[in-house]
């Protein structure tokens, strides 16, 4: 099942796409806080064309984040696969990390999307709102099965209902990045 090519949007507007997104769930990683909450993503686009990444998450009431650059694979390419570069650890960004990120699906109205990669070891379920509709979700996580993503892995995202300020406390430390790196 997973040796099925996948499918994945042709001709994103990048302008409609940019803004903020929530994670509504996704596969538990490395990269991520295992108790982050209030997950999000804000995309910004570049002037040179490429997408400014901001990704926060919040734990113990602390505002986790890391920025990064996303940009077309192949700019010849209709087929909505970016590349995502961030420098890490956070608080002296100095190693750059990358990684494939493909828009498998995006609603007409760009308020809901499913984010994969190649291997199949990371998948995202984005919502322009901290809460999606069940209905929507269950969409979503057919159509990530459907690409050859074992869905049970599968964390839905602890999202409050109003969702917290860029002006909270920081972890300057970068210590949940330490810690991811050795899996606590």
């Amino acid at each position: 099942m997973a040796s099925k090519v996948m499918e994945v949007v042709k001709n994103l507007d990048l302008k409609k796409y940019i803004g903020r997104w929530y994670e509504i769930a996704s596969f538990p990683s490395r990269f991520q806080p295992k108790d982050g909450a209030d997950t999000r993503a804000t995309y910004t686009l570049n002037q040179d064309g490429s997408i400014h990444v901001l990704n926060e998450t919040w734990c113990n009431g602390k505002r986790d984040y890391i920025e990064g650059t996303a940009y077309k694979a192949d700019p010849k390419s209709d087929e909505a696969k970016l590349k995502v570069k961030f420098y890490v650890p956070p608080f002296l960004p100095v190693i750059p990390v990358g990684g494939d990120y493909w828009v498998l699906y995006i609603d007409e109205d760009y308020q809901y999307a499913l984010i994969g990669q190649p291997s199949r070891r990371y998948l995202w379920i984005l919502c322009r709102r901290p809460h999606l509709d069940d209905e929507i979700y269950n969409q979503l996580v057919e159509k990530g099965k459907a690409e050859g993503y074992d869905v049970s892995k599968l964390r839905k995202t602890p999202q409050s209902d109003s969702p917290p300020s860029e002006d909270g406390p920081k972890d300057d430390k970068g210590i949940w990045w330490i810690k991811s790196i050795l899996g606590k």
